[in-house]
């Protein structure tokens, strides 16, 4: 369990909280894109307890302010977006895309050069406006995880709202272990079995097999320049070894494991302490894995769960708490584990009912959360490293992001897990390599 004080410490993003302070130091989503379709369009934005507005000026730039004029403090949310600025109605004061007031004709003598708001650099990539909030001088270049070349057709981005802390939320997408339950079916046991429980690719409904045959994974965590990778480890009930890896990249970002690789990333950005916004982001061109996986098991008998199709855009919860996330009491006896209808609410009812920000001294670690005990310290150490004048992990350099990847597999007789996923991955270099193959006319 965490102490008080480190929980404050991990819960807290707000300007100038130790947390807060090491995430300005990355480019952080700020918005969709889609929010923004077209010039001298607005929208608000609240990131990391700071009130903002998005907009894209008459140039098609986005510009990221401080909501409110420094003059008055009215709204620039319901300013004029015109001419390359941001008008007040208030008084007329313009803001352009930098925070340097350009206009002020309320005042006989303008002092608009002597007046400026906050305002934050901008790059869209992927089908997000990114942000970097960090002092100017640390600003690093753009994190690109392959989204700086996807083709308008393959991007695929949504964005999810969260009702409580961020780190509760990127808890779960990190815990290798709860798919055995949370996610469990009563006709999982009637899943047939293909053949594929021996070393190498197990179809999709076999691994959902495998996760019911052992229920307590082993986890391994080994340390990455990202920060990390785990496996969770399970025997099989033809005496192999499943493994499911996952990746957790500093410092909110997790990929989450699939057959036989994955790269489509998860963000967990904090509104504030106690509200949270979920991308879910493809940054590399889909494969099409259908040979390896099989028909998935959400097409299976008796699979009662709904998946939202949302390609793009803002998710629209049906599932909420004070609807009790929709629970069907006698479906929990007899069809799922929950009770609940859709797959992706099952997750938002056990981080959102912990509480808006859960008090961790009262939490009790077991061997199954090894990885969250190590992604807690990351960002506990990051946010150390940036108050004594350290630059944190990951923030660029020459590394390649887009090698970053969680994989699935039954293990050969010796095979490391470390292996999968990687640029030394078979599957790996034959998708890379289909991507360059030139395509017949």
């Amino acid at each position: 369990m965490h102490s008080h004080e480190e929980n404050e410490t991990l819960s807290r993003s707000g300007p100038g909280t130790p947390v807060g302070n090491l995430l300005r130091r990355y480019w952080t989503p700020a918005c969709l894109s889609l929010e923004l379709p077209e010039p001298e369009t607005t929208v608000r934005v609240r990131l990391l307890g700071e009130d903002l507005v998005a907009f894209r000026d008459t140039d098609g730039v986005v510009g990221l302010i401080d909501e409110h004029c420094p003059h008055r403090g009215a709204s620039l949310y319901y300013g004029r977006n015109e001419e390359c600025g941001l008008r007040c109605v208030y008084h007329g004061w313009k803001f352009d895309r930098s925070g340097q007031c350009v206009d002020m004709p309320s005042e006989r003598r303008s002092f608009a050069s002597q007046i400026t708001t906050a305002a934050y650099p901008t790059h869209e990539s992927g089908g997000i406006v990114w942000t970097y909030m960090g002092p100017p001088e640390t600003m690093t270049p753009f994190r690109d995880f392959g989204t700086e070349s996807l083709t308008p057709e393959e991007v695929s981005t949504t964005k999810e709202f969260i009702d409580c802390n961020w780190v509760q939320s990127l808890d779960g997408d990190l815990d290798g272990s709860h798919i055995s339950y949370l996610h469990s079916w009563s006709a999982m046991a009637d899943l047939p079995d293909d053949g594929t429980d021996r070393p190498g690719y197990p179809s999709s409904q076999m691994s959902a097999r495998l996760w019911m045959a052992d229920r307590a994974p082993r986890l391994e965590v080994q340390d990455e320049w990202h920060g990390f990778r785990y496996a969770a480890l399970r025997d099989t009930p033809n005496g192999h070894v499943h493994a499911r890896t996952y990746a957790y990249i500093m410092p909110y970002g997790a990929i989450i494991s699939n057959i036989p690789f994955n790269t489509r990333q998860l963000m967990i950005v904090p509104i504030d302490d106690e509200h949270t916004w979920r991308y879910t982001v493809t940054t590399q061109p889909p494969n099409d894995f259908s040979a390896h996986t099989g028909p998935a098991y959400t097409v299976s008998a008796g699979y009662p769960y709904r998946l939202n199709p949302l390609r793009n855009g803002i998710v629209e919860r049906e599932y909420t708490a004070e609807n009790e996330y929709q629970q069907d009491r006698r479906a929990q006896k007899s069809e799922s584990f929950t009770g609940i209808p859709e797959f992706r609410s099952h997750d938002l009812m056990v981080t959102e009912s912990m509480g808006p920000r859960y008090d961790r001294t009262r939490e009790h670690w077991g061997t199954t959360d090894a990885a969250l005990i190590r992604m807690h310290a990351l960002l506990l150490g990051g946010a150390q490293d940036v108050a004594d004048g350290k630059e944190p992990p990951a923030l660029g350099g020459t590394r390649d992001f887009r090698s970053i990847r969680a994989a699935e597999k039954i293990l050969e007789p010796g095979e490391d897990w470390r292996t999968l996923g990687t640029d030394d991955d078979p599957s790996v270099q034959a998708a890379l390599a289909a991507r360059t193959e030139p395509v017949e006319a």
